[in-house]
């Protein structure tokens, strides 16, 4: 059961890392993008690897607050 929900879940992340790659529209691409980051977080404590997954909140969260500030900037 374990191995399939990563299955599933590796599968979700292929999925959105195509889907952010081929958006148009920035701030969708983004909120895609967080989507990932917490599909990636998902399986990180799946594998038993809380450590590993908190930093990838963190360095996901200050990620996601970069581009959308740098966005917004940019069409001013």
């Amino acid at each position: 059961m374990h191995g399939i929900i990563l299955e599933i879940l590796f599968i979700i992340m292929i999925l959105l890392s195509i889907a952010v790659v081929e958006e148009k529209n920035l701030v969708n691409a983004v909120v895609k993008y967080a989507f990932l980051s917490l599909t990636f977080v998902l399986v990180l404590v799946l594998l038993k690897a809380p450590d590993v997954a908190l930093s990838a909140i963190v360095v996901g969260a200050i990620i996601i607050g970069a581009f959308l500030f740098t966005i917004r900037e940019v069409e001013k």
